[in-house]
Parts: structure tokens; sequence; C-alpha cells
């Protein structure tokens, strides 16, 4: 029998694959894209057709120089690399470097890698789809030409470094659009009535029932009158209507679903559920984790059956097909699903388990019957107001059905108020009255996406595709970009009052709220709202999203042999370059300015802009209004504050700081805000103020106060080897700090009664830790090669730089790196700033 080698584009994915295939077959992985676009914008042949000019990725030039060693003791090659574009695209470059067929080699793709489906495309083998191939290189040179294009105008017009893509840019205009939409929503207040009522029952126990009134009260007088209606009125049922609900499964999970739905069971970030589920897939747990469909094959609902009805019974069985909502649906294969149903549980980690897990309950939840539930709405009359009623519901399961096993969650920041059993009722029967009241309530704003609703709302307008969301939103959250930041952020304290009926008596209570409070939701940045107006005044094609979408069905169409890639390039790329030529002609260079207001004490103009350095300020005068020796006055904004929102009078209290507070023992204290945030500096010395304090309220009392605590903690408390050490408290708690280096000390320890031998020994293991950290160190460049909590990494100038992968593919370790040079260290360095 002839030797077979089969190359695959994962390490893990061959091992898995390699135990199921005989001794004839070699198993080798290429490590992803052994080629790409080589650098700058010589990479495309505009003229030549839109020529590619591929290169070996330099890290990739051993691994193919292996592949070709390999090849020389087999007698057959078969390309085994992911079943959708990108994964053919993978085959093809490798076809062009190994120097095979791509119409003869033998390709086999799966969509799970398991035993029966790895035989089954070995003895099924097909050759490289061009189309496919085709699909991809399209959409790989349309993102070089419009990103490298509108980088290049971005530099020049706004601020170097930044970036600009077909896809992120138009994922950055959501969020802004999002957040405007939040700045300009228009708070309105109105009033929700609800009731108790007490009554006994069957048992002669005494029960509640809670109703409320369906309508919304205008304002606080319309709320007093209703009260004041109800004080002497009568409650009885009028109506009672019972009818069963049924609640349906969700479908089996697709990329974006999936993505959602770990983001908000398990708190996953769109990039760690597909590395999780990546890793899932390649060691056959899982079928193949980038698709658009919801599909299951026969198979697999035949194993879905016998797993429910044994472990539920035949009466949670309902098998369904479903079928998928994405007209342009780049794999239509099956949804993601586990591949053997037995196994309740499987994964080499906890992040893998929780989301095997998910995705075992999802897809056999599927499966399973629909919930039936009994909802009764009761209507309550009253007496006085004789158009409006009171309603009262409630909710009892009937049978569980696949709630059983799976609820899916939602992206409502609240959930749907949990509905009770109601007690036995019946029409005619008088209810007391308890209480009543009317609560203050507000219109709220849209929310803020999350990572997971920014996936779903990216997949509704048709852009994008399952293999781009988690890339999308990794790129416009990454720092060098900084258009976008997940942050939580504290909301604000609002008044309210509420009005209640007791007793016959009409009382009014105010009381406080926090309201705005998020949690790791998506703020565009000043500079992220700044790159998208410049973008949408200047391509308000690339930044529209029906344009957007219309893109991605092009790639389908080429995918499916409809359309030839090179006449939707060139369809595109000549409108979209003359307007590149034509904004950097006639463009001026974008500030993004927002006229304040004028400064009431000089008259001059308040302005809210984005500096050249890409940071924003306040400028306090016009150049046109200063004379020609005059320089405008800048304030820095706080770290909440934008050039968007920011008011006049919160503009000018900014020119507050820095403040000269006076003098102490012959030095002068000022009060300030830093990158670290507020501060006094008294002399040479620099004091944090307290989380929390506000550096405009602080006077020299305060400041003096600040200076003393400081002087007590560079009192020394002990010395190590001729050395002081000395004590204090930082924002990570208390520490002590010997020559540059401060140590922390553990909660076990009273820092107000550590010993002598206590210090030296927190000092002694801190040395000793130091010395493990450091693998080499340069001083004098500030660079280190440092042994951090996941690996080797470069520290320079108090950033941290990962190591790239070794030519293998592994990861360097400590003893690879301890022969390095300054050189090697800095090329790694260099080369990163340039990313």
């Amino acid at each position: 029998m002839s030797k077979k080698l089969v190359i695959v584009e994962s390490p893990a994915k061959a091992k898995t694959i390699e135990k199921f295939l005989g001794k004839n077959y070699t198993v080798k992985s290429s490590y992803g894209h052994v080629r790409d676009l080589g650098k700058g914008n010589n990479a495309v042949d505009v003229d030549n057709n839109f020529e590619p000019k591929y290169i070996i990725t330099p890290d990739k030039k051993k691994v193919v120089k292996e592949l070709k060693q390999s090849m020389k003791k087999v007698d057959q090659v078969v390309l085994a690399t992911d079943e959708d574009r990108e994964g053919e695209a993978i085959s093809w470059h490798l076809c062009e470097v190994l120097g095979l067929d791509p119409k003869s080699t033998e390709r086999i793709v799966f969509r799970e890698i398991t035993k029966p489906a790895i035989l089954k495309a070995v003895q099924n083998p097909r050759t490289v789809d061009e189309k496919l191939v085709d699909a991809q290189q399209a959409r790989r040179i349309l993102d070089r030409l419009v990103g490298f294009e509108l980088s290049e105008i971005l530099w020049k017009k706004i601020k170097g470094k930044l970036s600009a893509g077909r896809v992120q840019s138009v994922a950055v205009k959501l969020i802004v659009e999002r957040e405007r939409e939040i700045n300009n929503f228009k708070v309105e207040n109105f009033y929700k009535v609800s009731a108790i009522f007490k009554l006994k029952n069957e048992q002669g126990k005494k029960v509640e029932i809670k109703a409320t009134y369906p309508g919304r009260l205008s304002n606080e007088n319309e709320a007093h009158s209703f009260l004041d209606d109800c004080k002497d009125a009568d409650f009885r049922i009028e109506k009672i209507d019972v009818k069963p609900i049924k609640r349906k499964p969700a479908p089996p999970f697709t990329t974006s679903t999936l993505q959602q739905e770990a983001s908000r069971k398990l708190n996953f970030s769109v990039k760690r559920t597909m590395i999780t589920a990546q890793r899932l897939y390649e060691a056959g747990y899982i079928t193949y984790m980038r698709t658009d469909s919801t599909s299951l094959s026969n198979e697999a609902i035949g194993n879905i059956s016998n797993a429910i009805t044994s472990e539920f019974g035949e009466k949670y069985l309902q098998t369904r097909k479903f079928k998928g909502k994405s007209a342009g649906a780049q794999e239509a294969h099956e949804a993601i699903r586990p591949t053997y149903f037995q196994n309740r549980s499987m994964g080499s980690d906890s992040d893998q388990k929780r989301l095997y897990e998910l995705i075992w309950k999802r897809t056999v939840a599927s499966q399973m019957a629909n919930a039936i539930l009994e909802k009764t709405n009761v209507d309550i009359s009253i007496s006085t107001r004789e158009s409006d009623i009171l309603r009262a519901e409630g909710e009892v399961m009937k049978f569980d059905g696949f709630l059983k096993l799976y609820i899916q969650s939602s992206d409502d920041d609240e959930e749907e108020e949990a509905k009770g059993i109601l007690p036995p009722l019946k029409v005619g029967q008088v209810l007391d009255l308890d209480l009543m009241t009317a609560r203050e309530s507000f219109t709220r704003p849209p929310a803020r996406f999350t990572e997971a609703s920014l996936v779903k709302k990216l997949e509704e307008q048709g852009i994008g595709r399952p293999s781009t969301y988690a890339p999308t939103i990794s790129k416009i959250m990454e720092e060098g970009r900084g258009y976008v930041v997940k942050e939580s952020r504290d909301g604000e304290e609002r008044s309210y009052r509420t009005l209640s009926l007791q007793s016959g008596e009409v009382k009014v209570v105010d009381d406080t709220e926090i309201t705005g409070k998020t949690v790791n939701r998506l703020y565009p940045t000043d500079m992220g709202m700044v790159v998208t107006d410049f973008l949408e005044s200047h391509f308000d094609n690339i930044m529209d999203y029906n344009f957007t979408a219309n893109i991605e069905e092009q790639f389908d169409e080429i995918a499916e042999g409809q359309l030839k890639w090179q006449s939707m390039l060139e369809a595109f790329y000549g409108p979209f370059h003359d307007d590149v030529g034509k904004t950097l002609e006639e463009a001026d260079r974008f500030k993004g300015e927002r006229l304040l207001g004028k400064d009431p004490e000089s008259g001059r103009q308040v302005i809210a802009r984005i500096s050249r350095f890409g940071k924003p300020l306040i400028q306090k005068g016009h150049f046109d209004e200063l004379d020609e020796d005059e320089k405008p006055d800048y304030a820095n904004l706080k770290f909440d504050q934008s050039i968007e929102t920011i008011t006049l009078e919160e503009a000018l209290k900014l020119f507050d700081l820095p403040k000269n507070l006076g003098e102490h023992e012959g030095k002068e204290i000022l009060v300030n805000v830093g990158r670290f945030g507020p501060y006094v500096k008294w002399g040479d010395q620099f004091i944090s103020l307290p989380k929390g304090e506000d550096p405009y309220k602080v006077g020299l009392e305060r400041a003096m106060e600040l200076v003393k605590i400081k002087k007590k903690e560079n009192e020394p408390v002990a010395t190590y080897k001729g050395e002081p050490i000395t004590q204090g408290k930082g924002r990570f708690g208390p520490y002590l700090k010997y020559k540059s280096m401060y140590v922390n000390i553990p909660k076990k320890y009273d820092p107000n009664t550590l010993t002598q031998d206590e210090i030296h020994e927190l000092v002694e293991k801190k040395i000793e830790k130091e010395a493990n950290r450091y693998i080499q160190k340069w001083e004098k460049e500030k660079v280190a090669l440092e042994n951090g909590r996941w690996g080797p990494f470069i520290r320079y100038k108090r950033k941290s730089i990962s190591l790239p992968k070794k030519e293998d593919g592994s990861k360097y370790s400590k003893e690879d790196l301890t022969d390095w040079t300054l050189e090697d260290v800095m090329k790694i360095v260099n080369n990163s700033s340039k990313k």
C-alpha cells in the first residue's frame, strides 16, 4: 500500500487525526497559512487584473522546508484543511509552494474529527475548490486595498498609526451611533401603579395578589389623582382569562449564537469563545465551529433522540428540522454540536468543559418537547374609575419539556419579572386592597453593545461572516487603534418619588437609585468618533451598512461561481480609489472640533478637539483671535469625559489645574492630574490622592496632611544589608519599599505590627522572586527578558511585548532565551512598534 502524507493546519488537529489513520499515513501541520500578501503597497498589482503577490511568511519557511522533506518519503499528498474558504485557500497555497497540482491533488473535508468522519472523507476525496479560493482571495485583496489606502489617509489627516478597514470601521460606526443615540436620548418620567390585595385561600390562609395598572401616568398630579380615586373604591374581578402557552426550544448553535450565549451565560469574550471552540473541535469533541447553519444530520438527530429517551423519557422527545435564516450562508452544513452525545462532559480545562456543556445542552434541548404553561390574566375593576382596570398575571408550568435541560438567555438589561401562581379566583369576587403604590419611573435609552449583542447586530445587518466576527471585535478594541473600549462604569444617583395608598391615606416618599451602571459594555473613544465622522464624510459607501452587506453577498456569488473575482474588485476599486485621491488632495486635517462657547473672563473661544497626537483636549483661544507670539491654553480631559458631551462649564473647570496651593517647609505644593490619576506634588515628591477624592476640592490644609503621611511613610521601619526599608500604602494596598523595589504586604500580616524578622522575610522573598523573574536584563536600554505567569515575554519601557512563536509553531521556553542578545530582543520590539 502506498504511503500518504496528510496535511492539516494545526498540530492539535494533526494529533487527533493521526490516531484514526493507519501506519501508511503520516499527518503533518502547516500551522495555518504558509503564504500571505507581501508587505507594502506593491502586494497587489492593480493594473495587472489585481494580480496578488504572495510570499512565504518568514516564520513558515522552516515549516515549508519540513513539509517538502516529508513529501519525499511518501507516494501521495492529501490536503485536509478546514472546510471553509479560509481552509480551502490554505490548501491552494500549499499546492503552490509544494509544487502540487490543485486540479489533481486529493483534498478531503469533514465537519467533525471522529474516526467514521475521517475514514469516510479519505474514501471520498475531491480536489481544491477554486471558486472558494477565489472568494477568499477577493476578500483578502479587497480588505488589503481598502485597509492600506484608508489607513494612509488617516495618518495624514488625523494621526499616525491609525487604521481603518472595510468591516471594522462599520462595526465602530455601529457603536458610535448607539452612543450618540444614548447621549441624545431625552429621559421622560412617568408613574407606574401597582397594588397588593389580601384574601384568604381555600385553606383559610391569607395570601397576596399583586396587580398592576397596564398604562402609564404622565406625572405626579395624575398619580396622586389615581390614588385619591382609589381611597374609597371597590375592587372586583371582572374577567379571568386562562390559556395554554407553548414555548419552543432554540435551534442548535451557529457561530454567532454560540458567541452570544457564551457571553451571556459564561461571561466569555467572543475571542475566548472561538479559541475554546477551536480546541474542542480539534480534539474531536464538537463539529466545526464556523457555520451559519442550524440544521442537524439525521444521524445526529437519531443519537440525540436516544440520549433524550434514556435520560428523560419518551414524552420529552420531539424531533425537529431547523432551517437557517441567513440567505448568504457561507457553510450550509451542520450546526455546532457534540460529536458523541453520550459524553455529557468533555474538555481538558474549565473553559472547554463549560463551553462543551453549553453546546451539549443547547443541541439536545433543540430536539426536546415544547414546554407547556398555563397563563392566567385577571382583570380587576375599580368602581371609581370605570375606564381603568388593574391586571394580575400568573403562570403555571404544566409540562417543563426542554426547560428541564436548558433556558436561553437574553441581552436585555432587565429580565422579565417572574409571574407567580395565582390562588383560586372567581368572576365577581370582591378584593380587599392592602397597599397601592405609584412609583416614579423613567424611560430608558437603548443599551450599549456587549460583544455578544454587537455580533448579533453585525449578523442582522449582513456585515461579515462567521469567521470574521471575532477578529473584527478584537481589532476595534486593540490598544494601538483605541477606537472602542470595553468597560464597566459606575452609574449616577437619581432621585425618584413614590406615592403610596394604605388605610385610606396617601403618603409621598422620596428616595434615590443608581442609574446608568454598566458591566462590560462597549464604549467608543473620542478617537473612534472622530475617525468615524471623517470616514463617513469622505467615504459614505464604505461606511454604508447596505453597501458592506452587498459586498459580502458578492463574495458568496464568487464562491458559487456566479461572479468573477477580478470583475468584482474592478467595479469596487475604481470609484473607491478616486475618492482616496480626492480626499488626500482636498481634505483638511480633521480634529473633530466642537465649539463649546466663550471663556467669560478672556472672551476667547473654548474648543474641544483631538490633538495631533490623538489626545482629546480643551483649547482656550483660537489661533485666529490670538496675537502672533501668543499660544492657546490647553487642558486634558478627565478619563470619564468626552469631547462629544463635555459642557463649557466642565471644560473651564479643567483649567483650574495645576493649582499652586502654597508652600510647606520652603517647598511649593501643587495639585494636578496625571496619567495615573490626581496627585499632590511637594517639591520633587508625587503623592497620589486617595481613590474618589476630587483634586479640585483639595486645599492647602488637606495637601499638607497628605505630605505628612508621605513623610511618615518615608521614615525607615527597618534596614536590610545597610539599606533602609520604608513602609507605605498604595493603590494596591500596604507595601514595603527597599531600594527601588516594592514589596506587597500579604493580608495575613498586620502592616501596623510587622516585626523586623517578618520585614526581612518579605524582602528576601521578593529579592528571590525578582532574581527568578528576569532571564536577562539591559538596564541602560530599559529592556528585559522576563519569565511571567504565561511564559517568557519582553518588558520594554513598562510595556509588555509577547514573543513570536518559533518556526515550528511552538512557544519559547526560559532556557531558549539565555543566549539572546540585545539585538535579538530589539528586533522584536521594533517589529512590534511597526505593527
